[in-house]
């Protein structure tokens, strides 16, 4: 008996386990592997040496991406289609300052900052791509 026990309790707990990512999954985004060097030192990304400066390209990720330096240690890159859409022509995001618009009628926009929606509908915020910093050098991947 106590076999049986023990053995329920560890499928119980092996089935019971989730992580955080599986249980926020965003349904309308797939999920690409990627990862591209932006070298600091070209004058096609001088304005990312400078906080409070972005970088928009259109050639990674679903819809592109956007790259936002903060104070020069901590750079954020997000995803420029609407999270909460399934991917078609309107839900490609517009960066304006520092916010991220969409263009499917329903006043979503969201801040590049921290990727939370501060405007429209929706659950899902921006998705996050990893940004790190190695000498003169942005890698983003996902």
């Amino acid at each position: 008996m106590k076999q049986f026990f023990a053995l329920f309790l560890l499928i119980f707990t092996f089935l019971g386990c989730s992580s955080d990512d599986d249980l926020r999954r965003n349904p309308y985004l797939p999920h690409l592997n990627f990862s591209v060097n932006f070298d600091l030192s070209l004058p096609e990304y001088n304005q990312l040496n400078f906080p409070g400066n972005k970088f928009v390209t259109r050639n990674y990720g679903i819809n592109g991406i956007v790259i936002f330096n903060l104070n020069n240690d901590q750079y954020m890159a997000f995803e420029l289609t609407d999270p909460n859409h399934v991917p078609q022509p309107c839900s490609t995001l517009t960066v304006e300052g520092t916010e991220a618009v969409c263009s499917c009628g329903d006043g979503n926009k969201y801040t590049i900052i921290t990727g939370q929606q501060i405007a429209g509908e929706g659950e899902y915020s921006l998705k996050p791509y990893r940004v790190e910093r190695v000498g003169n050098v942005l890698r983003v991947s996902n």
